[in-house]
């Protein structure tokens, strides 16, 4: 079975994660996979979005009970390059040059909340269940923090890593780790709607904007402007920019 199905509408690559028996849990496999899609997707110039989502009735629940068991008996060593594979995942989300979606439905927690927090947005379904439940088992939900800390104020952020409280789509979309929610019945086809912004704006624009704001995130407020004058002199230079101006123009 393919750990990833992918499939193109237009200019949008979805990504479903497809082990809908295990709800979509997180294993060697399925992070490799997903790894894949992304860097194949990342050098198609056709697509100007992507969307992951879960096959079935959850987004994705975390690790799956044979990567737990692994855990469990590993060395140190082990355990770090276990992790590192998981971050490269939410880092390379990060580096591809379009909007990445995460499009949640059902359940979304543990690794499977850092999946969908980790991308430039999320959209979800009025149903759907989030959470950060790896300290009830002694476990931190470790290189999530880095975004959900840079997305929150100190204190939600604590409380949501610390109490293991699953929290609702419109509880997330308060707090701004969801941008939209939608109803059940009608979801893909609302998503769809919702990326196909990424079709009527200038493509080389949105990836240098995703570029800049992670840049920026450590940055000093001087040497943010400053990366931001460089992004948008380059940006001029660009024939998006240069057709744009010239359709200005002629109003």
């Amino acid at each position: 079975m393919n750990e990833i199905l992918t499939e193109t509408k237009g200019s949008t690559r979805f990504l479903t994660l497809n082990r809908p028996e295990k709800r979509n849990a997180l294993n060697d496999e399925l992070v490799e996979a997903l790894k894949t899609a992304l860097r194949v997707a990342d050098a198609d110039s056709s697509v100007k979005c992507i969307v992951i989502r879960g096959a079935g009735k959850d987004f994705c629940s975390g690790a799956d009970l044979s990567s737990i068991q692994k855990i469990a008996n590993a060395s140190y060593e082990e355990n770090v390059e276990d992790a590192r594979s998981l971050a490269e995942l939410f880092e390379l989300i990060r580096s591809v040059r379009v909007p990445v979606i995460a499009a949640v439905n059902g359940r979304a927690l543990a690794g499977g909340c850092g999946l969908a927090t980790a991308c430039d947005l999320v959209v979800a379904t009025r149903s759907a269940r989030f959470g950060y439940p790896e300290v009830k088992i002694g476990f931190v939900p470790a290189m999530v923090a880095a975004i959900v800390r840079r997305s929150l104020g100190e204190k939600k952020c604590f409380e949501l890593l610390t109490q293991a409280f699953e929290y609702s789509a419109e509880d997330a979309l308060s707090l701004g780790l969801v941008n939209v929610v939608f109803d059940e019945e009608g979801f893909d086809a609302e998503v769809l709607e919702y990326v196909s912004i990424y079709t009527k704006v200038s493509g080389s624009a949105v990836e240098m904007t995703k570029r800049l704001l992670y840049d920026i995130d450590a940055d000093r407020y001087s040497d943010a402007i400053n990366k931001g004058v460089e992004t948008n002199a380059r940006a001029r230079m660009t024939e998006d920019c240069k057709s744009g101006i010239a359709k200005f123009l002629k109003r």
